[in-house]
């Protein structure tokens, strides 16, 4: 896979080229009036940048969902930020009406002939840099003016190049369009990736996508955080969603059609990223390359079955595995409900995983791909229980190596009971645990010391006021 750096561009993204393209081929007349456009913005930091060097007013309107990053970008080149509405339609639709207002050049993010001509010259540089073959470029639509150009002068030159389409799944605006063949406008779209969160493609990139493009892909947000790791393993830069569903399409490409020996090309086509995101992007990127499982496992609310299960974990098939996430908090009499995210070794091995510990006697829910599990009942696993009667509470530091976890348990009396656990790793050489343990009073001079045995950073947490309202019976 060879890398098309446009997020080494000076505002970070390709759209650079089509802005300064547009704005080269106005008369002075229309410079000096001034240009406006609409954008999520990447274009607006292009536009800004290009009015800038050419000495003309830019006016922004900017999406109210456009991340802070971008506007304060637009800001620090000199435009003149107006935020309207959800969308990129909803921006486009007011800046048509300030460009008529205030008799404006509108500058389109896509659809323009000399838009697009200045994003095609992308494909000019990746023909000129790489000598040899390519199988494929790998191209992320929006509106649709970075594939018209690409696949323009792919087409024109190398036709045997395949040029393949990428869209988020939840943004599918031109892919609908190809099979309607006709532009379809969206209810909704996704906003993870907010540079191709486009509601209706443009009348030009329609045109020339369904003639020119071999083929279009979706990919899901968990694929996509997956891909800006892998970029940043690889290169140690981190691109926004945007920049990485070519990435992303790769990766399922090549897993969906067993190619070996290929050589594709991936457009990263834009950088900024919102700093508070990576939060997000590092919590699904595991899950995206299915290298952890998530399971709710039930198993009997009884003495020792919380060891027997976590042993069971360890000698999954395979070979020895973390577990990156365990939630449990007590709930029933008879049965157990615990969380539960062990690294897996590949794709597809979370069935059998589930099978495994169905055969061993623990009821499983494969919870891998549930939406609902990944983004809120992770963190949602405790509360106040009935049950957890003499629980206190503790926060220990462990050590991530394997054994930590056996070491605590072993060191449990018999006649204790973990009625809360808490766990998520979270990349470090340590891992926050927070356990909640039943234990009868006559025995508190013996739990005193039970921690202080172990050798791990504890603090006991019974009397915290947070503990109190929301955990405590």
């Amino acid at each position: 896979m060879l890398l098309k750096r446009e997020d080494q561009q000076a505002v970070f993204s390709f759209k650079l080229r089509g802005a300064y393209n547009k704005m080269a081929h106005l008369s002075p007349e229309q410079l000096k009036a001034g240009v406006i456009c609409a954008s999520a913005g990447n274009h607006a930091q292009g536009v800004a940048m290009s009015a800038h060097k050419l000495g003309s007013r830019a006016v922004i309107v900017m999406p109210t969902t456009t991340p802070q990053l971008k506007i304060d970008a637009v800001k620090g080149l000199g435009g003149e930020v107006v935020l309207f509405g959800d969308s990129y339609s909803d921006a486009y639709t007011h800046a048509v009406t300030l460009a008529e207002q205030q008799q404006l050049t509108f500058v389109h993010p896509f659809d323009d002939p000399d838009v697009i001509a200045g994003r095609g010259t992308i494909a000019m540089e990746i023909l000129r840099q790489h000598r040899g073959p390519i199988d494929a470029v790998f191209v992320a639509i929006g509106g649709g003016g970075l594939i018209s150009g690409v696949a323009s002068y792919i087409k024109a030159v190398r036709p045997e190049i395949k040029v393949i389409g990428v869209q988020m799944s939840d943004s599918d605006a031109m892919a609908r369009s190809i099979e309607a063949n006709k532009r379809v406008t969206l209810a909704d779209v996704g906003l993870f990736s907010d540079g191709t969160a486009v509601k209706l493609v443009g009348e030009e990139t329609f045109r020339l996508a369904r003639e020119l493009v071999d083929e279009f892909m979706l990919v899901d947000t968990d694929a996509v955080c997956a891909g800006i790791k892998d970029v940043f393993v690889d290169t140690r830069s981190i691109v926004e969603p945007a920049g990485a569903l070519a990435v992303a399409a790769i990766k399922q490409y090549v897993a969906e059609k067993k190619t070996r020996g290929e050589t594709y090309v991936a457009i990263l086509c834009g950088a900024n990223m919102n700093f508070d995101r990576l939060r997000f992007v590092a919590e699904r990127a595991e899950v995206g390359e299915e290298r952890e499982g998530l399971f709710a496992v039930t198993i009997p609310e009884e003495r020792g079955s919380f060891r027997r299960f976590c042993e069971l974990v360890g000698t999954l098939p395979g070979g020895p595995r973390n577990v990156t996430e365990f939630n449990y908090r007590i709930s029933d009499a008879s049965k157990a409900h615990v969380f539960v995210g062990p690294a897996t070794h590949g794709k597809g091995e979370t069935p059998r995983i589930a099978a495994n510990f169905t055969r061993n006697g623990f009821e499983t829910l494969d919870l891998t791909h549930d939406e609902l599990a990944k983004e809120h009942v992770r963190h949602m696993v405790g509360g106040h229980s009935p049950l957890a009667n003499d629980e206190r509470l503790l926060r220990f530091v462990f050590p991530e190596r394997p054994g930590a976890l056996m070491k605590f348990l072993s060191a449990m009396r018999p006649n204790w009971n973990i009625s809360l656990f808490h766990y998520r790793n979270r990349g470090a050489d340590y891992g926050r645990i927070l356990v909640g343990m039943q234990v009868p009073k006559e025995e508190d001079k013996a739990f005193k010391s039970f921690p202080e045995g172990l050798g791990y950073p504890y603090v006991e947490e019974t009397a915290n006021p947070v503990y109190r309202l929301f955990l405590r019976a």
